[in-house]
Formats: structure tokens, sequence, C-alpha cells
């Protein structure tokens, strides 16, 4: 196990380890030589690399997901969710999922003109694009680099649709943009709760905002008119599952009309992160977490199955349910969201393009 705490101070990060990803030879193992350390420690800091993309946008055939295309203007998130889905995809550039998911960030600055080019495409075929599926891309390096930004001016000149899911105060920034293309029926936003509870989420998502702060986010969005999500997710059971009608009422009170949940899911390297998470903060319900997740799973950790990955089987997967279902009912909320226009789609004009006669 590669331990940073070894070579540096780790504050304000989810994961406790660095393991090499599984793609990796070799592994680093820290050994205490003996020696008293006396030197302070430097502070383990955040660093972005570029990558100059050669497309952006990305295909998945799943019959589980509600989209088929989607974009990321970054790879690896500082928000550092300790049970992001998403962080086995940084073994794929020789990064741990571990601490490197969340320090060693890649940023496509080209992403927007790369996008434009492929919307462009003589054989290209409009249907939603979803933006946040992998990492957030409003991740406090957005500020810096204003990828997201230029993705949606591009989208919405071309009067593409887009389905964006984000925990990021800064889409706020975003609302002009966001306000006109809903207007035209193109956008859509889920904004993720996963507790109510401040404190745990800062063990959690410790650089994600504050569970009111994204309240306060979905409350702006819904009065610039822009159709918003309350998305429950990820429920932990026995942690954080029993928020999950409070979850939704605070959603629908700050202007959600409609929901979604998704259970704890645990691929590849998120599995021993979330187990040494929760014997690090949650010793005490560790195991009974885990044994809820395997029970869900046919008694492995986790299950990539269609159709199972995202809920679980068995019969506390289906109380759960039944509790969304019922709460969604009671608060007036749709599980279907907006339909969003694919027929107004055209590339605008370029310098040098053919005028049209009528």
């Amino acid at each position: 196990m590669d331990r940073e705490d070894q070579r540096f101070r780790v504050l304000g990060r989810a994961a406790g380890s660095n393991d090499a990803g599984r793609f990796e030879r070799h592994a680093r193992v820290a050994e205490d030589d003996g020696w008293a350390r006396e030197e302070v420690l430097p502070v383990l800091r955040t660093a972005t690399s570029i990558e100059v993309p050669r497309k952006v946008i990305t295909y998945n055939r799943s019959p589980d997901l509600p989209f088929d295309r989607s974009i990321n203007p970054y790879r690896g998130c500082e928000h550092g969710c300790v049970y992001c889905f998403a962080r086995p995809s940084h073994a794929y550039l020789g990064l741990s999922p571990g601490l490197d998911f969340e320090t060693q960030l890649i940023a496509r600055p080209e992403a927007p003109q790369v996008l434009a080019r492929e919307l462009r495409a003589k054989r290209y075929e409009v249907a939603p694009i979803a933006i946040g599926t992998n990492t957030d891309p409003y991740q406090p390096i957005e500020n810096t680099h204003g990828i997201m930004r230029e993705c949606l001016e591009v989208l919405s000149a071309f009067n593409h649709p887009v389905a964006i899911v984000t925990k990021g105060s800064l889409i706020e920034r975003d609302i002009d943009i966001l306000s006109s293309m809903a207007k035209r029926g193109l956008a859509a936003v889920g904004i993720s709760v996963t507790t109510l509870d401040a404190r745990l989420s800062r063990l959690m998502e410790p650089r994600a905002p504050a569970p009111q702060r994204r309240l306060q986010v979905i409350r702006k969005l819904s009065e610039a008119g822009i159709p918003v999500r309350i998305m429950a997710s990820p429920m932990i059971p026995a942690l954080t599952d029993p928020e999950l009608e409070a979850i939704l009422a605070a959603g629908r009170d700050a202007g959600a009309r409609h929901a979604s949940w998704i259970m704890l899911r645990l691929p590849r390297e998120v599995s021993p992160l979330v187990q040494e998470w929760l014997a690090t903060h949650y010793p005490d319900r560790a195991e009974r977490i885990m044994a809820r997740l395997r029970d869900m799973h046919g008694g492995k950790e986790y299950d990539a199955g269609w159709h199972k990955r995202m809920r679980g089987e068995g019969p506390y997967a289906e109380m759960v349910a039944q509790r969304f279902n019922l709460a969604v009912k009671r608060l007036g909320l749709t599980r279907a969201g907006v339909p969003l226009r694919c027929d107004l789609f055209k590339p605008p004009p370029e310098r040098g393009d053919q005028l049209s006669l009528f």
C-alpha cells in the first residue's frame, strides 16, 4: 500500500490511501525505517495536467442509463467523494483511484473546440448529451479553466440538448446560459445530495459544497426557470438511507420538480477505499453497512449486472425503493424529467459558409 501520509500531510481528503492502479506492474510500500522524522511534511496539493483530446463525446450502450452519450471536461475530481464510482477510471491513466483521483487532475481546455467539430460531422445524430456522469464539471478547477462554460456556449449555439449532474455551486455562474437553454427546452440539471448532515458530508465528500449550499443552488436554478432534479445518490445503507425522505422533501422545498435515487456502488478499487473510510470514521457500523450491501448483491460487495448495479436486489433494496416511491408521490415529485428537445439542433454558420438564398 502506498501511504501518501508518509510523505505528505493529507488534509481535507476522503481517500486514506493511494494504492497503485490495477494495471501497474509495481506497487510502492511505505516502511518505517525507525528514524525519527523532525522535518514538517509538505501538504498534499492538487496538481492539474493538460490533455489535448482527439474526441470528447463518449458513447455507451448501457440499457440501464437514460442517455447514450456524455462528455467530461476533466478527469479526476477534487470534490474527492470517497464513494465515487468513477475512481477506477484513473487506473487507465496510470494513476491511483485513491488520493491521485482527488489530487492528480487532468483538464481538457480544447474540449469545446473538439465538441463543436464533432457536432458538425455530417453523420452526427442529435440526442441529449449528459455531463457530470463521471466527474463533476463544476469542481473547483473549473473556476480557473472555465471549460464547462465554453462547452455550454457551444451546445447553446448549436441548440443541442444537455443534462447536467453536479454537486458544485459554481453552476450558478452559468445560469445565464442554462436559463436561456431551458426556455428552449434544451437543459435540465440534477443536484446530488447524499446527506443533510454537514459533518458527515465533510467527511465523505470533503471538497464538495455543504448540503445546505446545494439546496441553495437548487433554489437559484429553479427560480431561473431551469428544471432541477434532486438526486438522493448514493444512499448508503445504515448510514445515509434513513435520510432519504428528508432529502427529497428538502429538495422539493428548494424547488426541485423531479427526483431519483441510487444505492451505493463499490466497483473495483472503490470497495477497499470505502471500507477503509468506514473503519476510520464509523467503525461501530462498518460491518453492518457492508453486510447490507452484500445482501443486495448476492453475497458480493458489488454486482455490475444491468438493472442491478444501481439499486441492488432483495428485501432491503426493495424497501428503500418503496420508501422512495411513497415519498415522491407524497411530495408531488416525478421520477421522469422534462423531455429535452432535439428538433431545434442546427450547427451555427461558420466564416466562409455559403449563404442561403432563402
